[in-house]
């Protein structure tokens, strides 16, 4: 395992990546309604993000099998976890909800984050699965402080979501993050307290609860891609970047203007 601890000079171009990564969500959060088609979202994202002289990074980026993502951001909709590969056959419908991965590489350092929106009137349940889930990306960001480990990340994340009945994947992780888009560490959605890598000051790391409104268990689509819950039930995915720091982690990502242009949903 290779840890790389960045300096406020990488910490702040990566600020500039996350940045805008957030503000690509939030232009697309303007186009999330009925009758839109994921691969109309992907062209506004690729389009957004190149006009801002960077890279997305998800494009092309392999899978384990080495087949290359076709599009710019990940558009998960519904019963699909992450890596929902966009498509002009899916078409967003009101109630659906659509989980949106995005990532950009900008002067050499990468952003990332998702965020789960609702498209038209959602039912309360999954609007309950969509707020536990962003609130637990934030009890584990409470616990990222240096001196900390790995695990108690995850222990907030998994404790908070199953007290509520909900699953939680444990086959995903979250992840370091700098000039590659994937570093070490691993960061697990589940965890013990006290275990795993200690946390220090110029860590920079993704956190992405994957949480499922039934059973935990997940499955590959044909695509290869594509992942996606065995029951068929919702999932919801918020992640941030983030920089470790001796006191409380800053957020490099922003959900502020999604936030406001969605208003008081749940």
């Amino acid at each position: 395992m290779e840890i790389f601890l960045k300096t406020e000079d990488e910490i702040e171009l990566m600020r500039k990546a996350n940045r805008l990564v957030g503000d690509t969500l939030a232009e697309l959060a303007k186009h999330i309604k009925p009758g839109v088609t994921t691969l109309q979202l992907d062209k506004i994202a690729e389009e957004f993000i190149h006009d801002h002289g960077a890279v997305p990074t998800f494009k092309n980026f392999p899978n384990p099998f080495g087949e290359p993502f076709p599009a710019s951001i990940c558009t998960s909709v519904n019963a699909i976890v992450v890596h929902g590969i966009p498509s002009e056959k899916t078409i967003l419908k009101d109630g659906d909800i659509i989980s949106v991965d995005c990532g950009a590489l900008l002067d050499g350092f990468n952003g990332d984050s998702c965020y789960t929106f609702c498209v038209g009137e959602v039912s309360a349940l999954v609007k309950g699965l969509l707020k536990t889930t962003k609130e637990a990306l934030y009890m584990g960001i409470e616990r990222a402080v240096a001196g900390k480990h790995i695990g108690d990340i995850g222990y907030a994340i998994q404790e908070h979501c199953e007290r509520r009945g909900y699953g939680v994947v444990r086959e995903l992780t979250g992840h370091g993050i700098g000039r590659k888009m994937h570093e070490d560490p691993a960061i697990p959605n589940y965890g013990v307290c006290g275990r795993g890598v200690m946390l220090k000051a110029g860590m920079c790391i993704a956190i992405e609860p994957m949480i499922t409104m039934g059973d935990r268990k997940i499955g590959l689509l044909p695509d290869k891609w594509g992942i996606i819950t065995r029951d068929l039930k919702p999932a919801a995915h918020f992640e941030h970047t983030i920089a470790i720091g001796n006191g409380k982690a800053e957020i490099l990502s922003s959900f502020e203007e999604i936030e406001r242009l969605e208003g008081e949903i749940y």
